[in-house]
């Protein structure tokens, strides 16, 4: 049985990647934020996929975590 709270799925669409080395930033600086379970961001299209504790890690701390890695990005529907 799964102990750990539901996690929550959320999408950003980040802009600025120029290249593959990017995207282990942005998943190095998210994915050590309490609270974040995984992340994957996605080169091509631009999108941060985070599942995450949003009591931990609300979507305004992952969009200031992106910032802070280099990166501009809003949260996302799709």
């Amino acid at each position: 049985m799964n102990t750990m709270p539901q996690a929550t799925h959320t999408l950003l669409r980040a802009e600025g990647f120029s290249c593959p080395s990017c995207v282990a930033k942005i998943e190095k600086q998210v994915g050590r934020m309490d609270g974040v379970q995984d992340v994957k961001v996605h080169f091509a299209s631009g999108r941060v996929e985070i599942d995450h504790d949003a009591a931990k890690a609300s979507v305004d701390d992952l969009i200031a975590a992106v910032d802070k890695a280099g990166y501009k990005s809003t949260a996302s529907a799709f």
